[in-house]
């Protein structure tokens, strides 16, 4: 930047406040202090160093860089506080010690600049830990002024579209995505030490496949061909497997072009894995085990407070089949129900609709979801799905109906999908047909047919037990959010213009 360069625009639209921190802008490039030319600034210690260090620090130079959020000028000495990437630490500048000149710049700045000053710990007459300023620069001006009196920031519309601010005036916001990555390390750590390979798999699908959800669209230039951002991780993962990998497992975006509410976002995060020679009883085990492993180490215990519900990861999980489930909250029995005629009455009977489309397992979901889902508060174990709506988990071989799946449930809602892997080629074709009739018929969430995902199932891949889980909702869990937007460091948002 030039330093005659004009900061003001000729036609501006600025607050009062904006236009006097241009002004003070403009009057340091006069001078030839652009803070914007600053290129670095050595840091030798964090807030949180200081606090927790103070005893070996003391009258230690040390050098800080952050963020001004409070000043306090009383004549020719003054308090401010610093907010930098740890936390928040109290600063104290004497014109004496930095000089006249310095300390008269020093009270031109305002709150939101960015600072960058050496000085010696010591502790204030009440006894907190503060910095004793021996020089001080501006390292880059706020030109817009932080919420009034640094209350923070409530509208929630602001403070999803500018997160960068909402972490900037209410700091626990970044202690949230502290712990998410901490969750996301705990997992990898987890899966790492019991011997499974993180991998990347493609984004762009020539096919989507993998799960019950209606795709994005985009279309490659160069090929002229349409291409799907992914709606899941599976149907890689599980070539993976063909190809010789036995444990391997992804964290990674997928995309589903859907509704948006507190718990649903267009893109989010899941992390799926698959384990050769085990079943959908080993993925049980194996996500009790990491979820609660992953609570203690980062929360320091498996019980968490969730609102005004007391979440127990400690306890074995609950396991329900989901025809149990639906006898026990909704009074009906599927066990005696054989014919989608039956089905179809009962489900007039309790004034459920349907689609013509619909089968009999289809129809016992639709009482799932109405009649027991919200009752799922503990972790459970939802197992036994009927075939319809499973189109690529193993059926059980004492019911081929049903299949050897489970969705772990936590306060009403899905967490984790899992189960014995389909490896029957022929089955697996059978199935993936009936969706693709589906689609046809203007199921917009049935996968078709990839065949090159049949082409390696008939190479041949062994009994697999594989799970999909959704971190977003894990953090969510793990930190007391109600909503998947404040787990999200950008969620999706509809543009203002």
């Amino acid at each position: 930047m030039s330093e005659n360069i004009q900061v003001t625009p000729n036609t501006p639209d600025f607050s009062e406040q904006e236009q006097i921190r241009r002004d003070k802008l403009q009057t340091l490039m006069d001078n030839g202090q652009n803070p914007y030319l600053i290129t670095k600034y050595d840091v030798t210690h964090e807030s949180n160093q200081i606090l927790a260090n103070y005893e070996t620090l003391e009258d230690q130079t040390v050098a800080l860089a952050g963020r001004m959020i409070g000043r306090h000028i009383m004549g020719k000495a003054s308090f401010g506080r610093l907010l930098d990437g740890k936390g928040k630490i109290q600063f104290y500048v004497r014109r004496d010690d930095i000089g006249e000149e310095a300390y008269a710049a020093f009270k031109k700045l305002d709150l939101g600049d960015l600072i960058g000053f050496t000085g010696k710990p010591f502790k204030t007459k009440t006894g907190e830990i503060s910095i004793h300023v021996e020089s001080l620069t501006l390292l880059s001006k706020c030109l817009k002024p932080l919420p009034e009196k640094f209350h923070g920031l409530t509208d929630t519309d602001l403070r999803y579209r500018q997160r960068y601010l909402d972490m900037v005036v209410n700091p626990e916001v970044r202690d949230t995505f502290v712990k998410r990555s901490q969750i996301i390390s705990a997992m990898r750590e987890f899966l790492d030490a019991r011997g499974f390979l993180e991998v990347e798999t493609p984004v762009l699908h020539t096919q989507a496949g993998g799960a019950s959800a209606r795709p994005f669209i985009t279309h490659h230039n160069t090929l002229d061909i349409d291409m799907y951002l992914r709606i899941a991780l599976e149907l890689h993962l599980k070539r993976l497997i063909v190809g010789g990998f036995p444990r391997v497992y992804e964290i990674g975006r997928v995309f589903r072009n859907e509704g948006m509410d507190p718990k649903h976002n267009p893109e989010f995060t899941m992390i799926e894995l698959y384990q050769a020679y085990t079943d959908y009883n080993g993925m049980m085990d194996l996500i009790e085990d990491m979820i609660r492993t992953v609570a203690r180490k980062v929360n320091g215990t498996a019980i968490i407070q969730y609102g005004d519900v007391t979440i127990d990861f400690e306890k074995p999980f609950e396991r329900i089949s989901m025809v149990e489930a639906v006898k026990k909250y909704a009074g009906v029995d599927f066990e005696q129900i054989e014919t989608l005629e039956e089905a179809r009455k009962v489900a007039d009977e309790h004034h459920l609709h349907y689609e013509k489309r619909h089968k009999k397992g289809d129809i016992l979901n639709l009482f799932f979801d109405e009649y027991v889902e919200e009752h799922l508060v503990q972790p459970t174990f939802l197992t036994g799905h009927p075939v319809d709506i499973s189109p690529l988990a193993k059926r059980m071989p004492q019911n081929p109906d049903y299949t050897e799946r489970f969705e772990l449930f936590v306060l009403g809602r899905e967490l984790a999908n899992a189960f014995s892997e389909l490896n029957d080629p022929i089955d697996q074709r059978a199935r993936f047909e009936a969706q693709a009739a589906l689609r046809a018929q203007g199921d917009d969430e049935a996968c078709g047919v990839d065949e090159d995902f049949l082409n390696a199932l008939e190479i041949g891949m062994p009994p697999t037990g594989g799970l999909g889980m959704g971190v977003d909702r894990l953090v969510m869990l793990l930190t007391n959010n109600a909503s998947i937007r404040d787990v999200l460091l950008f969620p999706t948002m509809k543009p203002t213009k």
